[in-house]
């Protein structure tokens, strides 16, 4: 990968932004660090944190990776971190994100709110089928990632 900085470490750090930092960043980050663990040192942040969704947890457990020992952060907490890669997975975390110093490069990847998708479940299956079709496609993000990240 090209980018100086990730040179230094051998890897390209990535930090995944999102407005709670409850789901779909944490999904990121957990499956960044399950798929790519020698390419990519992932992170998850939001801008207004709101602890870690427990769907979201089930969910990953189920495809094999365990995001139990996460927590949900705030950006601040990563202040000291110079990022290669700031990737915000939510469309509001896009509007608002803050400029970043230093060379890091912006994406966005907008993925559908599960919470949002599940509020009117009927029963648990109902629940949990958006969160399992919105990890399925961060997971096939996540998968092309440091190709995408070559090429950019």
């Amino acid at each position: 990968m090209s980018a100086p900085s990730s040179e230094k470490r051998g890897k390209i750090r990535v930090l995944f932004l999102c407005t709670g930092n409850s789901c779909r960043s944490q999904m990121a980050e957990g499956w960044a660090k399950a798929l790519h663990p020698e390419l990519l040192e992932a992170y998850s942040a939001g801008i207004q944190p709101q602890g870690l969704n427990p769907d979201a947890v089930r969910v990953m457990a189920e495809a094999g990776v365990d995001i139990s020992g996460h927590r949900s952060k705030h950006l601040q907490e990563l202040a000291g971190l110079r990022f290669d890669y700031v990737i915000t997975v939510c469309d509001q975390a896009n509007e608002q994100c803050p400029v970043f110093p230093g060379t890091a490069k912006r994406l966005h990847v907008g993925f559908e709110d599960p919470p949002r998708l599940a509020a009117s479940a009927a029963n648990l299956e109902e629940r949990l089928a958006p969160y399992r079709r919105v990890r399925d496609q961060i997971r096939s993000f996540i998968e092309q990632l440091p190709q995408m990240l070559e090429e950019l």
